[in-house]
């Protein structure tokens, strides 16, 4: 069999064709294809695993707060969503509905999930009388359909997998502390784990989560100075109890409807972890979630040697890195550049290569995909030393990323300083808004600029200013920002 010697994958510039240079990531590493249907996608087992290490890091936190995982069914009745008016109109542009069944026509429209809510209501109402039922912590780890008009590889697709929390309070008071703490802990997964920074802040009442009393929202800046919204709390207050007829007596007996909180993060997840770190050679993945942690990529020389050298790479992997998530390549007919290509569009965090030099050495050469450093480490420190490089990755990609976001919050003094912004750099906006919704809808339309959110730390200014807008008096700075 000829070797196939290196070729590098060609990727679009990511600096001069963003949305082409994400399309192309995904594609050549592994991570995803196009579906058959316009607007989905199919997570390939390299895209999938990435999902499954955020579930797994997620799922436990989740748990640990003493919510209990369920399932609940795909279709909902049509009806149920009429319940919450709110609700329903702000998801009727993206519902797929189901009108025939078994080859008839059904007595009732079934909506596709596009989340639970109302599905998950109905049943609360039946296991819910008393205080001692409460609070109810239930969690879903699901797919949801929302029909996208813009389809994007992980950021929007037709259909897309999430978690959704779902919870009933005795009080106003707990169920805001479980909004808080399902925000913390969004917080938490993308900076510890996808090395991801972001603003955590309150959503206005055009962009909250529709039926809710309010929304947290984390947000974060990708590379393309356009903003992601990527995890939301919302506090759904007492509407949804009311709707779905939701009760409970209390210690004295007296009867009342419970608080309520709803709070998820997604899929899309992936889509700002692709964006945020990779650069022109693929991926750049954090060691925290990926798949393949290390590989070792043995040299060989076609000498006898050769099998020293495959025996002495297992043993590196099966007993000195025995708890990461290592790859031993070991495939012919490729060469070792194409090999290394290979690994780098895949965004392994760290490469090690093991041929007749470090073999008499007793030495392994390692290259940090982050950077490219390549580090020289004797056998006998390579687990201690491997550890402190797979942190000091995790830690340096944070870093970047959160320096990046800091350097893009820029302050629009007037309107002409915020569609400057807008038609260049664009990134985060910090100005002063009246809170009116035209004026929010005009900055819109006008600028493609969505209010992101009235940020929880220093958003709220010692003295009052003027609309960025209209300039009628504004008690706060908001965060503006172009979404995906």
């Amino acid at each position: 069999m000829a070797e196939k010697i290196f070729e590098k994958k060609q990727l679009a510039s990511k600096k001069e064709d963003f949305s082409g240079w994400y399309t192309d990531v995904i594609l050549k590493s592994g991570l995803a294809d196009y579906a058959p249907v316009k607007g989905c996608m199919v997570f390939k087992p390299y895209g999938y695993a990435i999902w499954e290490l955020i579930q797994k890091v997620l799922d436990e936190k989740i748990k640990a707060n003493g919510t209990k995982n369920a399932y609940f069914p795909v279709f909902i009745p049509e009806s149920f969503l009429d319940k919450e008016k709110e609700h329903i109109e702000g998801f009727s542009p993206e519902l797929a509905v189901v009108t025939i069944g078994g080859g008839k026509k059904l007595d009732e429209k079934l909506v596709v999930r596009p989340t639970s809510e109302t599905i998950m209501y109905s049943m609360f109402s039946k296991w819910i009388s008393s205080w001692r039922d409460l609070p109810l912590k239930i969690n879903q780890w699901c797919n949801v359909v929302r029909w996208e008009k813009r389809p994007r590889f992980f950021i929007r697709n037709i259909e897309f997998l999430w978690q959704e929390g779902h919870t009933v309070h005795s009080s106003e008071a707990e169920a805001k502390e479980q909004v808080n703490w399902a925000m913390k802990t969004y917080e938490e997964i993308y900076r510890s784990f996808l090395a991801i920074e972001g603003i955590t802040g309150q959503k206005s009442e055009s962009e909250k989560f529709p039926g809710a009393e309010s929304t947290l929202t984390l947000e974060s800046l990708m590379p393309s100075g356009m903003v992601l919204q990527s995890a939301t709390s919302h506090n759904l207050g007492q509407k949804f109890s009311k709707s779905f007829n939701i009760e409970f007596s209390d210690q004295e007996g007296k009867k009342s409807f419970p608080w309520q909180t709803s709070w998820g993060l997604s899929s899309r997840s992936i889509g700002a972890l692709i964006m945020a770190h990779g650069d022109d050679a693929g991926l750049v993945l954090p060691p925290a979630l990926a798949p393949i942690q290390i590989v070792i990529v043995p040299i060989f020389k076609g000498k006898e040697g050769d099998e020293a050298i495959i025996n002495k790479a297992k043993e590196i992997k099966e007993e000195i890195l025995k708890d990461y998530r290592v790859e031993l390549d070991l495939r012919e007919g490729y060469s070792a550049g194409w090999k290394f290509n290979e690994w780098e569009m895949k965004g392994v965090p760290l490469r090690i290569e093991f041929g007749p030099k470090e073999m008499e050495q007793n030495k392994a050469s390692l290259t940090k995909r982050n950077d490219g450093q390549k580090i020289s480490v004797g056998l006998g420190d390579l687990k201690e030393q491997t550890a402190k490089i797979l942190d000091k990755i995790q830690e340096e990609l944070f870093q970047k990323n959160k320096k990046y976001l800091l350097e893009n919050i820029r302050e629009a003094a007037d309107y002409d300083d915020f569609k400057k912004i807008m038609s260049g750099p664009k990134g985060f906006i910090k100005a002063y808004w009246c809170e009116d919704p035209v004026c929010e809808r005009k900055i819109k339309e006008e600028t493609k600029a969505t209010t992101r959110c009235l940020p929880e730390s220093g958003a709220q200014e010692a003295e009052a200013g003027k609309c960025v807008y209209c300039g009628k008096p504004a008690k706060n700075k908001w965060l503006f920002g172009q979404a995906y």
